[in-house]
């Protein structure tokens, strides 16, 4: 059985609040333009007389993520329709041989096999775009994708537009947040404003379940669940 991450949210405010997931952005070779969304959305109404609690869970295996944009990304709009997804491993500083490579295929969409390449840096994998034109086959979103742990479709978490006979090096981040809103799963939001003021929670550190409270100022309260 995989590894899984789970957040467990607590809503000590006077009202029913929506609360959205997500994962921190990947570290992109070169620094494109990252594009982030959500993994999950649900309400939860106040504690106090309900009791309820708000779980989160995802599996902690990364994978590979390439979907078919139908626009532009765009904040607030679904990032795209079909998606394909490969778990992949993670290239090791020792330079051992890990299956830390798949190739992109466009049409149909479609990733390869992972397997081993060289250069990619420590803690990243890669994904190979071939050579295709964009405007005849439209644009792709390549990336970081995740999946729940009910074997649901896959969701990219993280993405970059692909670029035509170029690969991109993507080194996941296992830090989660939760915020206030309604971003449904795989709706692109803005990262760097919404994340100020969430709720952080750092897998990297070596937990794997947290406890979150929302408190009634609107502040919020993180412990590791033990």
């Amino acid at each position: 059985m995989s590894m899984q991450y789970r957040i467990n949210v607590t809503n000590k405010s006077s009202s029913t609040q929506s609360f959205f997931f997500f994962q921190a952005q990947g570290r992109y070779k070169g620094d494109p333009t990252v594009y982030s969304n959500s993994l999950y959305q649900a309400s939860l109404p106040p504690s106090f007389g309900s009791g309820a609690v708000l779980t989160f869970e995802i599996n902690a295996q990364p994978c590979a993520g390439a979907q078919t944009q139908v626009s532009a990304p765009t904040l607030g709009r679904a990032s795209g329709s079909t998606t394909a997804c490969q778990p992949i491993e993670l290239a090791t500083a020792s330079g051992a041989n890990t299956n830390d490579c798949t190739y992109l295929s466009v049409s149909p969409l479609g990733l390869s096999t992972p397997e081993p390449a060289s250069g990619v840096q420590a803690g990243a994998f890669r994904i190979v775009a071939p050579v295709y034109n964009p405007n005849t086959v439209g644009n792709f979103n390549i990336g970081l994708a995740m999946q729940d742990t009910d074997g649901g479709p896959a969701i990219i978490s993280n993405f970059v537009v692909a670029q035509p006979n170029q690969s991109i090096d993507c080194q996941p981040v296992s830090s989660f947040y939760v915020q206030v809103g309604k971003y449904a799963p795989g709706q692109i939001f803005d990262f760097a404003s919404e994340s100020i003021s969430a709720a952080r929670c750092d897998m990297s550190m070596g937990y794997t379940s947290f406890n979150v409270v929302y408190n009634v100022d609107g502040t919020w309260a993180v412990m590791p669940a033990k």
